[in-house]
Protein backbone atom coordinates (compact mmCIF):
# COMPACT_ATOMS: atom_id res chain seq x y z
CA UNK A 1 0.00 0.00 0.00
CA UNK A 2 1.74 3.20 -0.94
CA UNK A 3 2.11 6.00 1.69
CA UNK A 4 -0.19 8.98 1.61
CA UNK A 5 2.12 12.58 1.35
CA UNK A 6 1.12 14.57 4.26
CA UNK A 7 -1.10 17.00 3.64
CA UNK A 8 -1.43 20.57 5.49
CA UNK A 9 -4.71 21.42 7.22
CA UNK A 10 -7.29 23.96 6.02
CA UNK A 11 -6.34 26.48 8.32
CA UNK A 12 -2.62 26.70 7.01
CA UNK A 13 -4.19 28.08 3.93
CA UNK A 14 -4.53 32.24 3.90
CA UNK A 15 -7.64 31.35 1.34
CA UNK A 16 -9.29 29.34 3.99
CA UNK A 17 -9.17 32.59 6.65
CA UNK A 18 -9.84 34.75 4.19
CA UNK A 19 -13.39 32.81 2.90
CA UNK A 20 -13.87 32.36 6.70
CA UNK A 21 -13.93 35.51 7.33
CA UNK A 22 -15.58 36.69 4.10
CA UNK A 23 -18.42 34.32 4.53
CA UNK A 24 -19.64 35.51 8.01
CA UNK A 25 -19.07 39.07 7.01
CA UNK A 26 -21.22 38.60 4.40
CA UNK A 27 -24.07 36.07 6.02
CA UNK A 28 -24.25 38.94 8.84
CA UNK A 29 -24.73 42.12 6.17
CA UNK A 30 -27.29 39.54 4.18
CA UNK A 31 -29.46 39.08 7.93
CA UNK A 32 -29.78 42.60 8.49
CA UNK A 33 -30.26 43.01 4.82
CA UNK A 34 -33.07 40.77 5.01
CA UNK A 35 -34.83 42.96 7.52
CA UNK A 36 -35.44 45.74 4.96
CA UNK A 37 -36.32 42.97 1.98
CA UNK A 38 -33.10 43.65 0.36
CA UNK A 39 -30.64 41.11 -0.82
CA UNK A 40 -26.78 41.75 -0.83
CA UNK A 41 -27.09 41.66 -4.93
CA UNK A 42 -29.39 43.94 -5.12
CA UNK A 43 -27.39 46.23 -2.33
CA UNK A 44 -25.19 46.90 -4.59
CA UNK A 45 -27.42 48.08 -7.65
CA UNK A 46 -29.17 50.36 -5.20
CA UNK A 47 -26.13 51.82 -4.19
CA UNK A 48 -24.31 52.38 -7.78
CA UNK A 49 -27.96 53.98 -8.90
CA UNK A 50 -27.58 56.30 -5.49
CA UNK A 51 -26.55 59.98 -6.75
CA UNK A 52 -27.10 59.22 -10.41
CA UNK A 53 -29.64 60.94 -12.87
CA UNK A 54 -30.74 57.71 -14.94
CA UNK A 55 -28.22 54.77 -15.89
CA UNK A 56 -28.46 52.56 -18.53
CA UNK A 57 -28.67 48.93 -18.07
CA UNK A 58 -25.62 48.23 -20.04
CA UNK A 59 -23.27 51.03 -18.60
CA UNK A 60 -24.53 49.13 -15.23
CA UNK A 61 -23.79 45.97 -15.60
CA UNK A 62 -20.41 47.32 -17.40
CA UNK A 63 -19.14 49.17 -13.97
CA UNK A 64 -20.39 46.44 -11.43
CA UNK A 65 -18.83 43.26 -13.86
CA UNK A 66 -21.98 41.34 -14.62
CA UNK A 67 -24.21 40.35 -17.65
CA UNK A 68 -26.86 42.44 -18.64
CA UNK A 69 -29.10 39.02 -18.19
CA UNK A 70 -27.95 39.46 -14.24
CA UNK A 71 -28.83 43.21 -14.42
CA UNK A 72 -31.89 42.61 -16.18
CA UNK A 73 -33.26 40.08 -13.67
CA UNK A 74 -31.92 42.19 -10.33
CA UNK A 75 -33.72 45.45 -11.99
CA UNK A 76 -37.12 43.19 -12.56
CA UNK A 77 -36.89 42.46 -8.36
CA UNK A 78 -36.23 46.16 -7.47
CA UNK A 79 -39.23 47.10 -9.60
CA UNK A 80 -41.54 44.73 -8.15
CA UNK A 81 -40.20 46.35 -4.57
CA UNK A 82 -40.84 49.97 -6.17
CA UNK A 83 -37.24 50.43 -5.32
CA UNK A 84 -35.67 51.53 -9.03
CA UNK A 85 -37.93 52.57 -12.53
CA UNK A 86 -37.34 52.01 -16.13
CA UNK A 87 -37.30 54.84 -17.91
CA UNK A 88 -38.26 54.94 -21.33
CA UNK A 89 -35.85 56.84 -24.52
CA UNK A 90 -37.96 59.15 -26.08
CA UNK A 91 -35.82 59.07 -28.94
CA UNK A 92 -35.07 55.30 -29.40
CA UNK A 93 -38.21 53.43 -28.21
CA UNK A 94 -36.27 50.38 -27.72
CA UNK A 95 -34.00 51.86 -25.20
CA UNK A 96 -34.37 52.59 -21.22
CA UNK A 97 -32.40 53.04 -18.23
CA UNK A 98 -33.13 52.81 -14.46
CA UNK A 99 -33.57 55.06 -12.04
CA UNK A 100 -33.88 55.00 -8.01
CA UNK A 101 -37.15 55.77 -6.81
CA UNK A 102 -38.34 58.46 -4.23
CA UNK A 103 -38.14 55.58 -2.06
CA UNK A 104 -34.83 53.60 -3.15
CA UNK A 105 -32.89 57.20 -2.68
CA UNK A 106 -34.15 56.94 1.03
CA UNK A 107 -33.40 53.68 1.59
CA UNK A 108 -29.77 53.83 0.13
CA UNK A 109 -28.76 55.69 2.69
CA UNK A 110 -30.28 53.22 5.71
CA UNK A 111 -29.08 50.33 4.05
CA UNK A 112 -25.40 52.41 3.99
CA UNK A 113 -25.43 52.67 7.99
CA UNK A 114 -26.32 49.11 8.16
CA UNK A 115 -22.91 47.91 6.26
CA UNK A 116 -21.16 50.67 8.25
CA UNK A 117 -22.86 48.69 11.52
CA UNK A 118 -21.72 45.44 10.19
CA UNK A 119 -17.96 46.44 9.47
CA UNK A 120 -17.65 48.43 13.05
CA UNK A 121 -19.04 44.77 14.32
CA UNK A 122 -16.26 42.83 12.66
CA UNK A 123 -13.44 44.93 11.99
CA UNK A 124 -14.02 47.45 15.15
CA UNK A 125 -11.63 45.36 17.64
CA UNK A 126 -8.74 46.18 15.15
CA UNK A 127 -6.81 48.77 15.41
CA UNK A 128 -6.42 51.92 13.08
CA UNK A 129 -3.12 50.75 11.90
CA UNK A 130 -3.75 46.85 11.56
CA UNK A 131 -7.44 47.79 9.68
CA UNK A 132 -5.10 50.55 6.78
CA UNK A 133 -2.46 47.26 6.43
CA UNK A 134 -5.88 45.08 5.98
CA UNK A 135 -7.12 47.43 3.78
CA UNK A 136 -4.03 47.57 1.77
CA UNK A 137 -3.37 43.89 1.43
CA UNK A 138 -6.53 43.23 0.36
CA UNK A 139 -6.35 46.08 -2.49
CA UNK A 140 -3.13 45.05 -3.37
CA UNK A 141 -4.17 41.24 -3.97
CA UNK A 142 -7.11 42.91 -6.14
CA UNK A 143 -5.05 44.92 -8.09
CA UNK A 144 -2.28 41.82 -8.57
CA UNK A 145 -4.71 39.36 -9.48
CA UNK A 146 -6.93 41.85 -12.02
CA UNK A 147 -10.03 41.74 -10.09
CA UNK A 148 -12.46 43.87 -11.21
CA UNK A 149 -16.12 42.07 -10.79
CA UNK A 150 -17.85 43.61 -7.55
CA UNK A 151 -18.88 40.90 -5.32
CA UNK A 152 -22.31 40.37 -4.76
CA UNK A 153 -22.94 37.83 -1.95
Amino acid sequence: MPSKSPIPPLGAHLGYWLRFVSNHVSYAFARKLAGKDVTPAEWVVLHALYGERTVAPSRLADRLGLTRGAISKLADRLIHKKLISRVDDTKDLRAHTLALTPAGTALVPMLAALADENDAEFFGGLSARERAALERALKCLVARNGLKSIPMT
